[in-house]
């Protein structure tokens, strides 16, 4: 399965350039699951023609870089934002699987109509999480996690189309699923446990490949 994952921006000044650059542990993570990852480059002129010319079959937004409407951004990448708000245009039509971590939880929640909110003490942490009541048994089983994010969401900044599943102890929305949709958000890097997350494995393969996350 073809799985299409977007980069960071990262600006090299003594170069003149604008890298995409995508964290090599990704390609170990979606190597041991049996996906083929494929990085999206961040300046198409055709994003829908990109993405059917390689055969993507779901998508991950990555994280890094601030969206760049919230307020005192930094790092900010608004070709990235461009292209992430196609990508999800073309996923909503097509009925795509979308897995968002971090950053891609972030914008997944705005384009769908949410909010977020700035919030202290989760840059390079780890923190247990508090399941919602109608938490599936996956996201359950995700119950200590990394934490790497300036922003979030506030329990009444979710999208209506989207349910809670996880929480930070302060109440933040640290997952969800869409209501209809193939689409998961997750605020923490799977990518960058040390040993990848069994309970990780078992979400993104509930969300990309439709396997059952029950037990």
């Amino acid at each position: 399965m073809r799985i299409g994952i977007t980069q960071r921006v990262e600006v090299v000044a003594s170069y003149g350039e604008r890298r995409d650059c995508l964290d090599q542990q990704w390609f170990l993570f979606m190597e041991a699951l049996g996906y083929t990852p494929i990085p999206i480059p961040n300046r198409l002129d055709d994003v829908q023609g990109w993405v059917r010319a390689a055969g993507i079959e779901g998508l991950i937004l990555s994280g890094g870089n601030d969206l760049t409407h919230l307020p005192g951004a930094v790092n900010t990448a608004p070709e990235r934002d461009q292209l992430e708000v196609e990508l999800l245009s073309w996923a909503h039509e097509s009925e795509v699987p979308v897995i968002g971590v971090c950053r891609g939880l972030q914008i997944m929640n705005v384009w769908l109509g949410g909010d977020l909110v700035p919030v202290e003490g989760h840059v390079a942490v780890r923190h247990p999480l508090v399941s919602s009541s109608e938490a599936k048994f996956c996201f359950q089983q995700c119950t200590e996690v990394n934490s790497y994010h300036g922003w979030g969401i506030a329990s009444n900044g979710l999208a209506g189309a989207l349910t809670p599943q996880c929480y930070s102890p302060e109440g933040h929305v640290e997952a969800f699923l869409h209501n209809r949709l193939a689409w998961a958000g997750i605020m923490w890097h799977p990518e960058r446990e040390s040993t990848f997350s069994d309970a990780d494995s078992r979400l993104f393969n509930h969300i990309l490949r439709g396997e059952a996350c029950e037990h």
